[in-house]
């Protein structure tokens, strides 16, 4: 399974793959924009994939499978 996840890190907003940082540095709703996009590739390539973005209060607020 492949998981992406969009945070704020060190006051920015940071996508990560699989724990590790892919982009920084961004907008949110961009953050969250790539982080679907390269999911819903992985998706298409036959992967396991779980999509997770914290929201403006430090809470999980989307969780799901693709």
């Amino acid at each position: 399974m492949t998981q992406f996840a969009v945070t704020l890190k060190d006051g920015e907003w940071t996508l990560f793959k699989d724990g590790e940082v892919e982009a920084r540095g961004m907008s949110r709703s961009r953050a969250i924009e790539q982080a679907e996009s390269l999911a819903l590739e992985a998706s298409h390539a036959g992967e396991a994939v779980e999509l997770l973005v914290q929201d403006y209060t430090g809470l999980l607020t989307t969780r799901r499978t693709l």
